[in-house]
């Protein structure tokens, strides 16, 4: 398995295929991203973690491009609807020659008064090693060891503290900054040294364009 970092949110995975999470409109580099996707799959609706034009874009070009998401999600990409697969919490199926299983189902609180949206988190497997993207929450995936995590790290719906705590109730092997595109340096390398000392884990804030076997 090799992910490569895009800005934000966004990975691309390859294997036996090409699957990609989250493409969203923080992430500049969307076009290299998509290019040669078999699968996409996307956590949930805000526009950081999906660019309906791209997504829409990438399977015209692509037409056995899939694309799977909650149900609510999929109702954004009307235009494209036939290349998409509704997917619930809990559930397992593959993409792009990986498989993929769905948890948690809502969106992290960020106030009472904001509507809770749904949210995937998405542990993808080659049968060798694995990743887990939560999206935009800290559900733990209870029934999985997971070999390499994606950690939020800066958000309104969250604080270092839960990030901190998060990692250290998945215990991964490691562990990288995902959702740090409202950073900057100053403010990234803050939240940076509490994850290096506390996480628990080998932990790593990778560049846009960073890839790891």
């Amino acid at each position: 398995m090799r992910i490569t970092k895009f800005t934000h949110s966004c990975l691309r995975i390859e294997g036996a295929g090409v699957l990609v999470v989250d493409p969203g409109e923080f992430s500049e580099e969307w076009e290299s991203a998509l290019d040669g996707a078999d699968a996409v799959v996307v956590t949930h609706e805000h526009p950081d973690h999906l660019d309906v034009a791209a997504v829409t874009a990438a399977v015209r070009r692509r037409p056995g491009l899939r694309v799977f998401a909650h149900a609510d999600v999929l109702k954004l990409l009307g235009e494209v609807a036939e290349a998409t697969t509704p997917v619930t919490a809990g559930e397992e199926f593959e993409a792009a020659g990986f498989t993929v299983r769905a948890y948690g189902g809502q969106h992290a609180i960020i106030h009472p008064y904001v509507p809770r949206i749904a949210n995937l988190g998405f542990l993808i497997s080659d049968g060798a090693t694995n990743v887990y993207h939560p999206g935009d929450s800290f559900v733990v995936p209870q029934d999985a060891t997971v070999d390499t995590l994606g950690v939020p790290l800066n958000a309104p719906w969250m604080k270092v503290a839960e990030t901190l705590e998060f990692a250290r109730a998945v215990k991964p092997g490691r562990a990288f900054a995902i959702h740090d595109g409202l950073l900057n340096a100053r403010g990234a390398a803050v939240s940076d040294k509490h994850l290096e000392g506390f996480a628990e884990t080998k932990y790593q804030h990778l560049a846009p364009g960073t890839t790891l076997d």
